[in-house]
């Protein structure tokens, strides 16, 4: 197993990068749900390879698994 932050389709991610959200998620503590087809800007890799923190809808420190994202 690598150490490489990677996509749904295996695609390398890097700090930066702007993916989609492929699947609708619920957000924990909070009635909002992150919809699917939500274009996340500027991703940043956290220590985890199967994680990485953003900020979507106004809401700094967002941590989303990388299964559920592709690189737009």
């Amino acid at each position: 197993m690598s150490d490489e932050t990677r996509d749904t389709n295996g695609t390398i991610l890097a700090d930066g990068d702007n993916v989609t959200v492929i699947k609708d998620l619920k957000v924990k503590g909070t009635s909002s749900t992150i919809k699917r087809g939500t274009l996340v800007k500027g991703i940043r890799l956290t220590g985890n390879p199967d994680e990485v923190e953003c900020r979507v809808e106004k809401i700094k420190g967002h941590v989303l698994r990388t299964e559920f994202l592709k690189k737009a």
